[in-house]
Protein backbone atom coordinates (compact mmCIF):
# COMPACT_ATOMS: atom_id res chain seq x y z
CA UNK A 1 0.00 0.00 0.00
CA UNK A 2 1.27 3.35 -0.81
CA UNK A 3 2.04 5.58 2.22
CA UNK A 4 0.96 8.65 2.70
CA UNK A 5 3.53 10.92 3.79
CA UNK A 6 2.92 14.81 5.31
CA UNK A 7 5.53 17.26 4.63
CA UNK A 8 5.61 20.13 7.26
CA UNK A 9 6.95 23.18 4.68
CA UNK A 10 7.37 21.07 1.44
CA UNK A 11 8.61 22.88 -1.46
CA UNK A 12 9.12 22.21 -4.84
CA UNK A 13 12.79 21.62 -4.49
CA UNK A 14 12.61 18.99 -2.07
CA UNK A 15 9.79 17.66 -3.35
CA UNK A 16 11.79 17.01 -6.28
CA UNK A 17 14.51 15.66 -4.05
CA UNK A 18 11.80 13.17 -2.23
CA UNK A 19 10.20 11.62 -5.79
CA UNK A 20 13.84 10.34 -6.52
CA UNK A 21 14.34 8.60 -3.56
CA UNK A 22 14.27 4.55 -4.02
CA UNK A 23 11.00 3.54 -2.66
CA UNK A 24 9.05 6.56 -3.77
CA UNK A 25 6.99 4.59 -5.69
CA UNK A 26 5.54 3.72 -2.23
CA UNK A 27 4.67 7.05 -1.07
CA UNK A 28 2.46 10.00 -1.68
CA UNK A 29 3.96 13.06 -0.51
CA UNK A 30 1.61 15.84 0.94
CA UNK A 31 2.91 19.15 1.57
CA UNK A 32 1.32 20.63 5.04
CA UNK A 33 1.89 24.60 5.75
CA UNK A 34 4.12 25.89 3.52
CA UNK A 35 7.27 27.40 4.02
CA UNK A 36 6.54 31.41 3.35
CA UNK A 37 3.56 30.73 5.84
CA UNK A 38 6.54 28.69 8.36
CA UNK A 39 9.32 31.57 8.58
CA UNK A 40 8.18 35.06 6.81
CA UNK A 41 6.31 37.64 8.58
CA UNK A 42 4.59 37.16 12.11
CA UNK A 43 4.79 33.95 13.36
CA UNK A 44 1.42 32.72 14.76
CA UNK A 45 2.23 29.09 16.12
CA UNK A 46 -1.52 28.52 17.43
CA UNK A 47 -3.09 29.63 13.75
CA UNK A 48 -0.39 27.24 12.30
CA UNK A 49 -1.23 24.39 14.19
CA UNK A 50 -4.87 24.63 13.85
CA UNK A 51 -4.59 24.91 10.22
CA UNK A 52 -2.42 22.01 9.77
CA UNK A 53 -4.68 19.76 12.08
CA UNK A 54 -7.74 21.20 10.40
CA UNK A 55 -6.06 19.70 7.24
CA UNK A 56 -4.99 16.52 8.33
CA UNK A 57 -8.57 15.84 10.42
CA UNK A 58 -10.23 16.69 6.97
CA UNK A 59 -7.70 14.23 5.04
CA UNK A 60 -9.74 10.82 3.40
CA UNK A 61 -7.36 8.37 4.34
CA UNK A 62 -4.48 6.92 6.49
CA UNK A 63 -1.66 9.16 7.76
CA UNK A 64 1.42 7.44 8.14
CA UNK A 65 4.08 9.82 8.77
CA UNK A 66 4.52 13.72 9.50
CA UNK A 67 7.87 15.31 9.26
CA UNK A 68 9.92 17.88 8.25
CA UNK A 69 13.62 19.37 7.13
CA UNK A 70 12.74 22.97 8.74
CA UNK A 71 13.62 24.25 12.38
CA UNK A 72 11.38 26.32 14.24
CA UNK A 73 8.05 26.50 14.02
CA UNK A 74 8.60 23.29 12.00
CA UNK A 75 10.38 21.20 14.04
CA UNK A 76 8.09 21.91 17.01
CA UNK A 77 4.79 21.45 15.10
CA UNK A 78 5.76 17.76 14.02
CA UNK A 79 5.87 16.44 17.48
CA UNK A 80 2.78 17.76 18.48
CA UNK A 81 0.75 16.57 15.08
CA UNK A 82 2.22 13.42 15.36
CA UNK A 83 1.20 12.69 18.76
CA UNK A 84 -2.35 13.63 18.21
CA UNK A 85 -2.07 10.43 15.38
CA UNK A 86 0.14 8.13 17.67
CA UNK A 87 3.10 8.53 15.35
CA UNK A 88 6.89 8.32 15.77
CA UNK A 89 8.58 11.48 16.27
CA UNK A 90 11.13 13.27 18.64
CA UNK A 91 9.95 14.59 22.19
CA UNK A 92 9.72 17.76 22.18
CA UNK A 93 11.20 18.67 25.07
CA UNK A 94 14.13 17.44 23.47
CA UNK A 95 13.01 19.53 20.21
CA UNK A 96 13.32 22.50 22.67
CA UNK A 97 16.73 21.73 24.44
CA UNK A 98 18.25 21.59 21.38
CA UNK A 99 16.36 25.17 19.70
CA UNK A 100 17.10 27.14 23.13
CA UNK A 101 20.35 28.28 22.50
CA UNK A 102 20.81 29.19 26.03
CA UNK A 103 18.86 25.66 27.32
CA UNK A 104 21.48 23.50 24.56
CA UNK A 105 24.30 25.18 26.62
CA UNK A 106 23.18 24.45 29.66
CA UNK A 107 22.53 21.11 29.14
CA UNK A 108 25.75 20.18 27.01
CA UNK A 109 28.24 21.37 29.73
CA UNK A 110 26.74 18.56 31.46
CA UNK A 111 28.55 15.93 29.37
CA UNK A 112 31.20 17.65 27.26
CA UNK A 113 34.00 20.37 28.35
CA UNK A 114 34.84 21.81 24.75
CA UNK A 115 32.23 25.15 25.26
CA UNK A 116 32.28 28.59 25.07
CA UNK A 117 31.69 31.05 28.05
CA UNK A 118 28.56 31.97 27.87
CA UNK A 119 25.30 33.78 29.31
CA UNK A 120 22.20 36.21 29.45
CA UNK A 121 22.23 39.76 28.41
CA UNK A 122 19.59 41.31 30.56
CA UNK A 123 17.25 43.34 27.64
CA UNK A 124 15.35 44.56 30.08
CA UNK A 125 17.30 47.08 31.36
CA UNK A 126 18.69 50.64 30.29
CA UNK A 127 22.48 49.45 29.61
CA UNK A 128 22.83 45.97 29.39
CA UNK A 129 26.13 44.60 30.57
CA UNK A 130 28.22 41.68 28.97
CA UNK A 131 27.47 38.30 31.30
CA UNK A 132 30.33 37.43 34.10
CA UNK A 133 32.89 35.75 32.80
CA UNK A 134 32.12 36.23 29.09
CA UNK A 135 35.04 38.14 27.20
CA UNK A 136 35.44 40.17 23.79
CA UNK A 137 35.47 39.05 21.05
CA UNK A 138 32.02 37.27 21.48
CA UNK A 139 29.07 36.98 19.85
CA UNK A 140 25.53 38.49 20.52
CA UNK A 141 22.61 36.32 19.66
CA UNK A 142 18.56 35.26 19.93
CA UNK A 143 18.10 31.73 22.25
CA UNK A 144 16.10 31.53 19.01
CA UNK A 145 16.00 32.40 15.41
CA UNK A 146 16.45 32.00 11.91
CA UNK A 147 19.66 30.94 10.12
CA UNK A 148 22.15 34.02 11.26
CA UNK A 149 19.40 36.57 11.58
CA UNK A 150 20.08 39.13 14.64
CA UNK A 151 23.93 37.09 14.81
CA UNK A 152 26.21 39.60 15.59
CA UNK A 153 30.34 39.63 16.48
CA UNK A 154 31.19 42.22 18.93
CA UNK A 155 34.61 43.17 20.01
CA UNK A 156 34.06 46.44 22.13
CA UNK A 157 31.55 48.05 24.39
CA UNK A 158 30.17 50.37 21.29
CA UNK A 159 29.54 47.00 18.84
CA UNK A 160 28.06 45.25 22.23
CA UNK A 161 25.62 48.56 22.50
CA UNK A 162 24.48 48.89 18.97
CA UNK A 163 23.87 45.16 18.66
CA UNK A 164 22.22 45.02 21.80
CA UNK A 165 19.72 47.91 19.97
CA UNK A 166 18.62 45.65 16.93
CA UNK A 167 18.29 42.41 18.74
CA UNK A 168 16.19 44.46 21.19
CA UNK A 169 14.33 45.56 18.79
CA UNK A 170 13.87 42.41 16.49
CA UNK A 171 14.16 39.62 18.87
CA UNK A 172 9.97 39.29 19.38
CA UNK A 173 9.52 37.84 15.51
CA UNK A 174 10.72 34.94 16.72
CA UNK A 175 11.24 34.67 20.41
CA UNK A 176 7.57 35.48 21.34
CA UNK A 177 6.10 32.90 19.10
CA UNK A 178 8.68 30.13 20.52
CA UNK A 179 7.93 31.45 23.98
CA UNK A 180 4.53 30.13 23.14
CA UNK A 181 5.96 26.73 22.53
CA UNK A 182 8.05 26.21 25.46
CA UNK A 183 5.10 27.02 27.08
CA UNK A 184 3.78 23.81 26.57
CA UNK A 185 6.65 21.72 28.54
CA UNK A 186 7.54 22.14 32.05
CA UNK A 187 10.45 24.23 32.06
CA UNK A 188 13.19 24.18 34.32
CA UNK A 189 13.49 27.66 36.45
CA UNK A 190 16.73 29.38 34.67
CA UNK A 191 14.59 28.40 31.22
CA UNK A 192 11.80 29.72 32.87
CA UNK A 193 13.23 32.87 33.83
CA UNK A 194 14.45 34.08 30.41
CA UNK A 195 11.72 32.62 28.11
CA UNK A 196 12.12 32.01 24.13
CA UNK A 197 12.73 36.63 23.35
CA UNK A 198 16.22 36.41 25.04
CA UNK A 199 19.97 37.10 24.15
CA UNK A 200 22.60 35.48 24.64
CA UNK A 201 26.49 36.20 25.06
CA UNK A 202 29.22 33.87 24.06
CA UNK A 203 32.68 33.84 23.38
CA UNK A 204 33.91 33.76 19.97
CA UNK A 205 35.14 30.35 18.92
CA UNK A 206 38.12 29.40 16.44
CA UNK A 207 39.25 26.93 13.86
CA UNK A 208 37.31 25.83 10.79
CA UNK A 209 33.42 25.19 10.75
CA UNK A 210 32.41 21.93 10.28
CA UNK A 211 29.21 19.84 10.73
CA UNK A 212 28.12 16.04 11.42
CA UNK A 213 24.68 14.57 10.59
CA UNK A 214 22.89 11.61 12.24
CA UNK A 215 20.11 10.37 13.22
CA UNK A 216 18.70 8.52 17.07
CA UNK A 217 17.01 5.45 16.51
CA UNK A 218 15.38 3.27 18.90
CA UNK A 219 17.50 5.09 21.44
CA UNK A 220 20.76 4.37 19.80
CA UNK A 221 22.83 7.57 18.21
CA UNK A 222 24.62 7.11 14.92
CA UNK A 223 26.62 9.55 13.19
CA UNK A 224 26.91 8.80 9.47
CA UNK A 225 28.42 11.72 8.01
CA UNK A 226 30.56 14.81 8.27
CA UNK A 227 30.98 17.88 6.27
CA UNK A 228 32.55 21.13 5.94
CA UNK A 229 31.61 24.54 6.32
CA UNK A 230 34.01 27.42 4.47
CA UNK A 231 33.61 31.06 5.40
CA UNK A 232 34.87 33.84 2.82
CA UNK A 233 38.27 35.53 3.45
CA UNK A 234 38.29 37.78 6.63
CA UNK A 235 34.33 37.02 7.18
CA UNK A 236 31.73 35.04 9.17
CA UNK A 237 29.55 34.60 5.80
CA UNK A 238 29.33 31.16 4.11
CA UNK A 239 31.04 30.59 0.86
CA UNK A 240 30.24 27.19 0.57
CA UNK A 241 29.10 23.76 2.52
CA UNK A 242 30.91 20.88 1.17
CA UNK A 243 30.38 17.00 1.34
CA UNK A 244 32.40 14.55 2.44
CA UNK A 245 34.39 16.81 4.87
CA UNK A 246 38.36 16.82 4.42
CA UNK A 247 39.32 17.37 7.98
CA UNK A 248 41.32 14.48 9.70
CA UNK A 249 39.88 11.62 10.82
CA UNK A 250 40.51 11.87 14.50
CA UNK A 251 39.07 15.56 14.20
CA UNK A 252 35.71 13.86 12.71
CA UNK A 253 35.81 10.60 15.41
CA UNK A 254 35.74 13.22 17.99
CA UNK A 255 32.94 15.49 16.98
CA UNK A 256 30.86 12.21 16.30
CA UNK A 257 31.57 11.50 19.72
CA UNK A 258 30.45 14.79 21.09
CA UNK A 259 27.47 14.26 19.27
CA UNK A 260 26.55 10.82 20.62
CA UNK A 261 27.17 12.00 24.29
CA UNK A 262 25.11 15.75 23.60
CA UNK A 263 21.82 13.62 22.24
CA UNK A 264 21.97 11.27 24.45
CA UNK A 265 22.03 13.95 27.58
CA UNK A 266 19.19 15.61 25.41
CA UNK A 267 16.28 12.41 25.32
CA UNK A 268 16.65 13.14 21.12
CA UNK A 269 15.08 9.74 19.51
CA UNK A 270 13.28 9.29 16.75
CA UNK A 271 14.67 11.64 14.41
CA UNK A 272 17.59 13.26 12.36
CA UNK A 273 19.82 16.09 13.78
CA UNK A 274 22.59 18.10 12.35
CA UNK A 275 25.25 19.57 14.78
CA UNK A 276 27.69 22.15 13.75
CA UNK A 277 31.40 22.86 15.21
CA UNK A 278 34.52 24.55 15.18
CA UNK A 279 37.17 22.44 14.69
CA UNK A 280 41.37 22.79 15.15
CA UNK A 281 42.79 20.23 12.62
CA UNK A 282 45.84 20.57 14.27
CA UNK A 283 45.22 19.59 17.55
CA UNK A 284 42.04 17.98 17.02
CA UNK A 285 40.02 20.27 19.29
CA UNK A 286 36.42 20.53 18.40
CA UNK A 287 34.20 23.09 19.97
CA UNK A 288 29.94 22.49 19.53
CA UNK A 289 28.45 25.50 18.00
CA UNK A 290 24.93 25.17 17.81
CA UNK A 291 22.67 21.84 17.40
CA UNK A 292 19.90 21.55 14.73
CA UNK A 293 16.75 19.18 15.45
CA UNK A 294 16.56 17.99 11.45
CA UNK A 295 18.98 16.86 8.96
CA UNK A 296 19.64 19.84 6.47
CA UNK A 297 17.77 19.88 3.89
CA UNK A 298 20.54 22.03 2.15
CA UNK A 299 22.87 19.20 1.63
CA UNK A 300 20.25 17.13 0.47
CA UNK A 301 21.88 16.88 -2.83
CA UNK A 302 24.99 16.80 -1.92
CA UNK A 303 24.87 13.48 -0.27
CA UNK A 304 22.66 12.27 -3.09
CA UNK A 305 25.23 13.55 -5.94
CA UNK A 306 27.97 11.72 -3.47
CA UNK A 307 26.45 9.02 -1.95
CA UNK A 308 23.56 8.13 -4.16
CA UNK A 309 20.93 8.77 -1.33
CA UNK A 310 19.96 12.05 -0.04
CA UNK A 311 19.50 12.69 3.53
CA UNK A 312 15.82 13.08 3.26
CA UNK A 313 15.34 9.15 3.02
CA UNK A 314 16.64 8.90 6.86
CA UNK A 315 13.93 11.10 7.82
CA UNK A 316 11.12 9.46 5.79
CA UNK A 317 12.42 6.16 7.07
CA UNK A 318 12.10 7.79 11.07
CA UNK A 319 8.81 9.25 10.37
CA UNK A 320 7.19 5.66 8.82
CA UNK A 321 8.84 3.80 12.37
CA UNK A 322 11.47 2.25 10.12
CA UNK A 323 15.10 1.10 10.42
CA UNK A 324 17.40 3.80 8.50
CA UNK A 325 20.01 3.37 5.68
CA UNK A 326 23.18 5.22 4.35
CA UNK A 327 24.64 4.55 1.29
CA UNK A 328 28.48 5.69 1.58
CA UNK A 329 29.88 6.79 -1.31
CA UNK A 330 27.82 5.12 -4.20
CA UNK A 331 26.93 8.24 -5.87
CA UNK A 332 28.33 9.58 -9.18
CA UNK A 333 30.90 11.79 -7.99
CA UNK A 334 33.64 12.23 -5.09
CA UNK A 335 32.93 15.47 -3.58
CA UNK A 336 29.41 18.53 -3.91
CA UNK A 337 29.28 21.57 -2.30
CA UNK A 338 26.59 24.62 -2.11
CA UNK A 339 28.32 28.21 -2.61
CA UNK A 340 27.04 31.33 -2.15
CA UNK A 341 27.62 34.18 -4.15
CA UNK A 342 27.51 37.36 -2.57
CA UNK A 343 27.69 41.07 -2.11
CA UNK A 344 29.38 42.68 0.85
CA UNK A 345 29.32 46.41 -0.28
CA UNK A 346 25.86 47.34 1.20
CA UNK A 347 22.06 47.09 0.29
CA UNK A 348 21.09 48.35 -2.97
CA UNK A 349 18.24 47.91 -5.79
CA UNK A 350 18.86 44.89 -8.57
CA UNK A 351 18.99 46.21 -11.44
CA UNK A 352 19.93 43.10 -13.40
CA UNK A 353 20.25 39.77 -12.89
CA UNK A 354 21.17 36.86 -15.05
CA UNK A 355 19.19 35.76 -17.80
CA UNK A 356 17.25 32.02 -17.80
CA UNK A 357 19.09 31.77 -21.12
CA UNK A 358 22.54 32.57 -20.00
CA UNK A 359 21.81 30.29 -16.50
CA UNK A 360 20.78 27.36 -18.97
CA UNK A 361 23.90 27.81 -21.04
CA UNK A 362 26.61 28.17 -18.10
CA UNK A 363 24.28 24.47 -16.69
CA UNK A 364 24.92 23.10 -20.20
CA UNK A 365 28.45 24.16 -20.00
CA UNK A 366 29.72 22.91 -16.73
CA UNK A 367 28.92 19.08 -16.01
CA UNK A 368 27.86 18.96 -12.08
CA UNK A 369 26.43 22.78 -11.64
CA UNK A 370 23.09 23.87 -10.94
CA UNK A 371 22.47 27.46 -10.53
CA UNK A 372 19.91 29.44 -8.64
CA UNK A 373 19.34 33.18 -8.25
CA UNK A 374 18.03 34.39 -5.03
CA UNK A 375 16.79 38.14 -6.15
CA UNK A 376 14.70 39.25 -8.66
CA UNK A 377 15.44 42.15 -10.62
CA UNK A 378 13.82 45.79 -9.02
CA UNK A 379 14.10 43.83 -6.02
CA UNK A 380 16.16 45.51 -2.63
CA UNK A 381 18.57 43.23 -1.13
CA UNK A 382 17.57 44.54 1.92
CA UNK A 383 14.24 42.61 1.35
CA UNK A 384 15.64 39.23 0.93
CA UNK A 385 14.36 37.27 3.45
CA UNK A 386 16.91 35.05 5.97
CA UNK A 387 20.28 37.12 5.42
CA UNK A 388 23.19 37.22 7.44
CA UNK A 389 24.20 40.22 9.70
CA UNK A 390 26.89 41.34 7.14
CA UNK A 391 26.22 40.21 3.94
CA UNK A 392 23.46 39.55 0.91
CA UNK A 393 22.96 36.32 -0.93
CA UNK A 394 22.88 36.75 -4.67
CA UNK A 395 23.32 33.12 -5.97
CA UNK A 396 23.74 29.97 -4.98
CA UNK A 397 25.30 26.93 -6.80
CA UNK A 398 25.43 23.40 -6.60
CA UNK A 399 28.05 22.01 -7.65
CA UNK A 400 29.95 18.45 -7.53
CA UNK A 401 33.01 17.35 -8.77
CA UNK A 402 35.32 14.18 -8.74
CA UNK A 403 38.25 16.84 -6.80
CA UNK A 404 37.95 19.25 -4.63
CA UNK A 405 40.53 21.40 -6.79
CA UNK A 406 37.53 20.85 -10.00
CA UNK A 407 34.89 22.03 -7.77
CA UNK A 408 36.87 24.98 -6.80
CA UNK A 409 37.56 25.71 -10.59
CA UNK A 410 33.83 24.90 -11.69
CA UNK A 411 32.77 27.98 -8.57
CA UNK A 412 35.12 30.35 -10.54
CA UNK A 413 33.72 29.69 -13.77
CA UNK A 414 30.41 29.91 -12.52
CA UNK A 415 30.71 33.25 -10.50
CA UNK A 416 32.28 35.06 -13.32
CA UNK A 417 29.74 34.28 -15.89
CA UNK A 418 27.09 35.58 -13.94
CA UNK A 419 26.26 39.33 -14.29
CA UNK A 420 24.41 41.17 -11.86
CA UNK A 421 24.04 44.97 -11.91
CA UNK A 422 23.08 47.29 -8.47
CA UNK A 423 21.67 50.62 -8.04
CA UNK A 424 23.36 51.84 -5.07
CA UNK A 425 21.61 55.30 -4.79
CA UNK A 426 18.18 53.67 -4.80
Amino acid sequence: MTANIFVVGLDEDNARVLRRLPEAGQYRFHGLLTPDELQHGDIDVGALLDKATAALDTFDGPIDAIVSFWDFPAASLVPLLCERHGLPHVPLEAILKCEHKYWSRLEQREVIDELPHFGIVNLDVADPKVPEGVAYPLWLKPVKAFSSELAFHVTDEAEFAAAVDKIRAGVGRVGDPFDEVLGKVKLPPEIAAVGGAACLAEEELHGVQAAVEGYVYQGEVTVYAALDSIDYPDSSSFLRHQYPSQLPAEVQRRMADVARRVMRRIGFDNGTFSIEFFCDPRSGQVALLEINPRHSQSHAELFELVDGLANHDLMVRLGLGQGPRHRSGAGPYGIAGRWYLRRFSGDAVVTRVPTAEEISALQNEIDGVRVSVSPQEGQRLSDLPEQDSYSYELAQFLIAAKSLQEMEQKYERCADSLHFEFDDAA
